[in-house]
């Protein structure tokens, strides 16, 4: 296929993602005002500016997610990975759940877990159910959902938002010249970040650690659809990551620090560094802070709230620059896509 209908198909391909989102999220907003509206107040409203600017972010998103495609960073084929076999299952699962989670916002039902969901061992900060969502991160369900509804928040834009870490990945593995590199994943969740960065280093020793086993469980189930080595995946909290000292020449995590309680947030990095090795490198994804584009502040101060993220309001505002320096990480470059911040870490 001509690069020119390739990219007039990908751009079409984010289009109709986009344009789904938007039409799901407005027909579940208006339902809500019928069923379980929200009380006056409870949130700020978000000026109708706002969305023009979003939407021109989205759109500066997926230009420079061709660009990296089209340069080789990654296969062109990844722009179109969509996983269209849980979409077509679970979507109804992902309508038919939400009267539950407005019911649970609704009473401030926190840490509202199903009989069959044990939550005991698991840090006090981690037993929530973020997102207001089913079982939090504990259940066969929440991991099925989890991918799908994530797309819709970010109107189809979660993925390019992802491989943003891929070019500067890509660069320092390419730099290095070593043969067989390890990279982790922190907080691997189900395996999208894995197995986009199967697709772009495949000659790459992959690794994942999580703390939910339902959620390794979907990771194992996505990477054995495809060909390629399996990542070695391991049940483990990241504030004691289960490796030796300097042993990956990078680490990553995608999506992590805004729901970790600051000193745990801290403790986190402090452990990337530790099994980083020399000359490594440690690549964050994340949210956007309230510095990067104050016009998005009434969006932020609302998310907490409508999606229950206890840590966000503090992240918001957090030096992650100076928590990574802090641990020992140097040269610290810092970027922004549509809703995203990416902090790249060199150590030694």
């Amino acid at each position: 296929m001509p690069d020119t209908l390739t990219k007039f198909a990908y751009q079409t391909f984010q289009q109709g993602k986009q344009a789904f989102g938007y039409t799901h999220k407005t027909l579940i907003n208006r339902l809500r005002e019928i069923v379980s509206p929200v009380e006056p107040g409870r949130t700020d409203n978000v000026p109708a500016s706002i969305f023009a600017l979003l939407k021109q972010r989205m759109d500066d998103l997926t230009d420079v997610d061709w660009q990296d495609a089209d340069a080789g960073i990654y296969p062109k084929d990844l722009l179109f990975d969509n996983p269209w076999d849980d979409f077509f299952k679970y979507y109804p699962m992902v309508v038919f759940d939400t009267p539950s989670v407005w019911e649970r916002s609704k009473q401030e039902r926190y840490q509202d877990f199903g009989p069959d969901v044990n939550t005991a061992g698991y840090p006090s900060y981690y037993v929530q159910n973020f997102h207001h969502q089913t079982d939090g991160y504990l259940s066969a369900m929440s991991a099925n959902l989890y991918d799908l509804q994530v797309e819709l928040l970010f109107n189809g834009s979660a993925d390019p938002m992802r491989r943003r870490i891929l070019a500067p990945l890509k660069r320092h593995i390419d730099g290095l010249g070593v043969p067989v590199p390890k990279v982790l994943d922190v907080a691997c969740g189900t395996g999208r970040t894995l197995k986009m960065l199967r697709d772009t280093i495949a000659q790459a020793s992959l690794y994942g650690v999580d703390l939910s086993p339902t959620y390794l469980r979907k990771a194992n189930e996505l990477l054995s659809k495809d060909i390629g080595a399996l990542p070695q995946l391991i049940q483990a909290n990241a504030e004691a990551l289960p490796y030796v000292d300097n042993y990956f020449e990078a680490s990553v995590s995608v999506f992590l620090f805004h729901e970790l309680p600051a000193a745990v947030r801290q403790t986190v990095i402090n452990e990337c560094y530790r099994v980083t090795k020399p000359k490594g490198v440690f690549i964050v994804c994340d949210s956007i802070q309230k510095l990067d584009t104050p016009e998005f502040a009434p969006m932020m101060e609302n998310f907490p709230t409508v999606f229950h993220e206890p840590y966000y309001r503090h992240y918001s505002t957090d030096d992650i620059t100076g928590r990574l320096e802090s641990a020992g990480f140097h040269s610290v470059e810092v970027s922004n896509h549509f809703m995203s911040k990416y902090w790249v870490a060199k150590k030694g």
